[in-house]
């Protein structure tokens, strides 16, 4: 080995090799095998996690808001890494729900109430007013 050094903040670890016989040069990429997930859905159905759901829900609620496609995804590794931080093999969508709601209202409260409403199902006007109560008084 020639070289070795970390990439993508530390998940994947580039190494730069040289053949013993020949002499010739080549790198190869090792990456941290990480144990499945699975996602336990409200009907009881279990499903493997998959980071980019989250991205799709934050890309609905974020459309025409000044939020940052980096700053999305920085959400999303953030959620990610608390998932498989956690050493748990099972994660409610309720829990991952929260998650994404606790993060996303510090970066935008309205892409936070959008996600809110499709999240929590909000049934009536009652429902949704609530909630915006809930935010003008953490303010």
């Amino acid at each position: 080995m020639v070289d070795s050094r970390p990439t993508d903040e530390g998940a994947v670890i580039r190494r730069r090799r040289e053949c013993m016989d020949c002499g010739k040069r080549f790198t190869t990429y090792e990456k941290i095998e990480q144990m499945p997930i699975f996602v336990i859905k409200k009907d009881g159905r279990r499903e493997a996690f998959e980071s980019r759901k989250i991205m799709s829900g934050l890309l609905r609620a974020c459309e025409k808001r000044p939020v940052g496609i980096e700053d999305m995804e920085k959400l999303v590794e953030n959620i990610e890494k608390s998932i498989y931080n956690s050493l748990e093999k099972e994660i409610t969508s309720q829990a991952i729900g929260e998650m994404v709601m606790d993060r996303l209202k510090a970066l935008d409260q309205v892409a936070y109430v959008r996600f809110a409403s499709v999240y929590r199902q909000f049934k009536d006007i009652n429902t949704f007013m609530e909630e915006l109560n809930k935010l003008l008084d953490e303010k």
